[in-house]
């Protein structure tokens, strides 16, 4: 069989098992085993088993994922979101969509802490969601901004999706990191910026709340420093030994994991129910995540040695585009798959495809575009019919809030995000800047 044929056959396989269904590692592991078979090639299976235990599952940096999976629960256990929102919450109530505004940068916080989509929306969405709708503020808005501001965890370090990026392409994850910092940030800030601007010229989705005055913007202040200095302590803790070269990827995970446990110790919530709680749920996250790994790294594996990448390969140099629209084209491609696949599966596809074309590039960097890529990737939580922040939002929001209004509620962000996916393309420097200060000798 020849390789173009065995790429359509690999690639046919891989979306009738995704729309009957079927949990995508066991798709992805399951296309590889029948295309081996059907090309008459089992043997490559041999090949394949021998990386999947020799250069993925022995790949030390793939231990900071339960690591930090492990801190956002000790995190989330700790209370401390909670009272930093009703705090904020409190200082905004003179602003037009303070609520709202609380909600990001909460967000943008609980991003740069955890890194993990489920949790982040479900705090905010428990936290926030009732109380935005009590005061009057439209599902439409209050399901988009708890949706989007959630998502920001798989951009703003440390995040999990960049720690897998980094294991498959020859970048490091504190390159990764530094370098997804100035654009994750900003999309959170262009994120606040809508939201104030839409409730001042739509006071109605966003009513006014009137202004608790038990408490002076003094007293406000203090308390909000005060519930602050923990995750801003882990931040520190995480970012500045990984930034300043202190302790590796899997190093600075577990000073964050011993950190957050910290937290909860000194808080006072710890105990034996919550730790095995947390213990559970890591395992069962990072044995999802691991699983989507094995089964890609089986379909790579296939894909590879039977000739379909080679082929796919050959096909888009064959385009003879110009870099710019090569790149568009890719980054449309990752946009459309994020309707149909999570961010594993896409990245771990696209990856052995896409980035040694763009290494062949001339004065192209790497880091741009991983890093383009990863902004293109929040929207794969938010675009229908997949969207997993849709699916998360939906499960604890109350039934009057229609899925019809979450989806709409989400479109307005998607566009910003596609804003910033420009601003990154015409602006290499939001990108390059930091990693170029902390890793140029």
């Amino acid at each position: 069989m020849s390789p173009e044929y065995i790429a359509v056959l690999m690639f046919g396989l891989l979306v009738t098992g995704l729309f009957m269904g079927h949990p995508l590692a066991f798709v992805l592991g399951g296309t590889a085993v029948l295309t081996a078979i059907i090309a008459g090639k089992p043997m490559v299976l041999g090949i394949v088993i021998n990386r999947i235990f020799g250069d993925v599952l022995d790949n030390y940096t793939l231990i900071a994922i339960p690591l930090f999976v492990l801190m956002a629960r000790f995190l989330s256990d700790s209370g401390v979101t909670d009272r930093m929102f009703e705090t904020l919450r409190l200082l905004l109530s003179r602003v037009r969509g303070g609520l709202a505004l609380a909600v990001v940068f909460i967000s943008i916080l609980l991003a740069a802490t955890t890194g993990i989509i489920g949790a982040s929306i479900t705090v905010m969405g428990v936290m926030a969601l009732r109380p935005m709708l009590q005061y009057g503020y439209a599902p439409t808005l209050t399901s988009g901004v708890i949706a989007a501001s959630g998502c920001l965890g798989i951009l703003i370090p440390p995040s999990i999706m960049l720690i897998l990026m980094a294991s498959y392409s020859p970048l490091s994850v504190g390159e990764l990191f530094a370098g997804s910092m100035i654009p994750g940030v900003l999309l959170g800030l262009s994120y606040a910026l809508y939201v104030y601007i839409i409730s001042v010229l739509r006071p109605d989705l966003a009513p006014s709340v009137e202004p608790d005055e038990k408490l002076s913007r003094g007293e406000l202040l203090r308390m909000l420093v005060v519930e602050a200095m923990p995750p801003l302590a882990l931040i520190f803790g995480i970012l500045g030994s990984l930034l300043a070269g202190i302790a590796t990827a899997t190093e600075a995970s577990a000073i964050g994991a011993a950190l957050a446990l910290l937290i909860v110790i000194i808080r006072r919530k710890f105990t034996l129910a919550t730790f095995y709680s947390a213990m559970l749920e890591t395992g069962r996250t990072s044995a999802m995540i691991l699983f989507i790994v094995v089964g890609a790294t089986a379909f790579t594996g296939v894909f590879n040695i039977t000739g379909g990448l080679r082929a796919t390969q050959e096909l888009i140099r064959a385009l003879d585009m110009d870099p710019w629209m090569l790149i568009t084209m890719m980054l449309f491609v990752v946009f459309i798959l994020g309707a149909f696949l999570d961010w594993t599966g896409i990245v771990l596809l696209s990856f052995p495809i896409f980035l040694p074309i763009i290494q062949e590039m001339p004065d192209v960097s790497l880091l741009w575009f991983v890093v383009l890529m990863a902004v293109v990737l929040q929207t794969s939580f938010l675009t229908p019919p997949f969207g997993y922040a849709l699916f998360y939002l939906r499960a604890i929001a109350p039934p009057e809030v229609r899925t019809g209004a979450i989806i709409r509620g989400v479109l307005p962000f998607i566009c910003l995000i596609v804003i910033m996916c420009l601003l990154v393309a015409l602006f290499p420097s939001l990108v390059i800047w930091l990693p170029d200060v902390l890793y140029t000798k």
